[in-house]
């Protein structure tokens, strides 16, 4: 979880709408998830 507080669209809570907000989830996962690899 400290990882996603990285990306500052997730830590501060841009988006008004929660799909938008998973999405943007997924996709910071993603990258943290690519960059183990």
């Amino acid at each position: 979880f400290a990882r996603l507080k990285h990306f500052r669209a997730i830590a501060t809570r841009f988006d008004k709408l929660a799909r938008n907000y998973q999405s943007m989830i997924y996709i910071a996962c993603m990258l943290i998830w690519c960059k183990a690899k």
